[in-house]
């Protein structure tokens, strides 16, 4: 893979995984480079949904928030999860608005769903509980951040379905499995 410090900002192209799996890659109204497909590197704690193939292909993996973080940190230098601010910044972006509005999280909503004109196409992957139940495929789009709320806990970014809403939300426990999107700052 070519040297990703080489990229303009408003150049769109793949990553690869270690697993051979090809990710697009696009730069969105923050200024980052976004997965624009959910991750679905092979790593320990990491589920296909209901443990079935053709989930992962089409929702990509479900990951706990450790294997979330280091699946996004194996794709090379810079690339992490993204922030809860980040998500703040997506929304107000996306939205056109303040991003604790309803009418923002669901404009937001709209176009940073798949096949909205943004690019992110966030998919309704749902989740697997600590107790190895999975939930709410088809509903929610659950999305793991770097940002702590409390020991074991974080935040993380919820496309939900019945609302139509994109919300920020806290206290996710580290042992759930949610989907990950990775970004990368430019370097200045």
């Amino acid at each position: 893979m070519a040297d990703m410090k080489k990229h303009s900002r408003s150049y769109d192209t793949l990553i690869v995984d270690h697993d051979g799996n090809k990710y697009p890659i696009k730069t969105l109204l923050d200024g980052k480079l976004w997965l624009t497909a959910n991750l679905n590197t092979n790593l320990p704690n990491s589920f296909c949904y209901k443990n079935t193939d053709a989930n992962c292909k089409q929702y990509g993996r479900l990951y706990t928030w450790e294997s979330a973080r280091e699946g996004c940190s194996l794709l090379g230098e810079g690339w992490r999860l993204p922030t809860f601010e980040e998500g703040r910044q997506l929304t107000r972006l996306y939205g056109r608005g303040d991003a604790d509005s309803s009418i923002t999280r669901k404009e937001a909503y709209k176009v940073l769903m798949l096949n909205g004109h943004s690019g992110f196409n966030a998919v309704l992957g749902g989740n697997r509980d600590p107790d190895s139940n999975y939930a709410r495929d088809d509903a929610h789009g659950f999305y793991w951040t770097s940002t702590e709320d409390s020991q074991n806990k974080y935040s993380y970014f919820n496309f939900a379905k019945g609302s139509q809403a994109f919300y920020l939300q806290r206290e996710g426990e580290k042992e759930r499995a949610f989907s990950v999107r990775c970004v990368k700052s430019f370097d200045k």
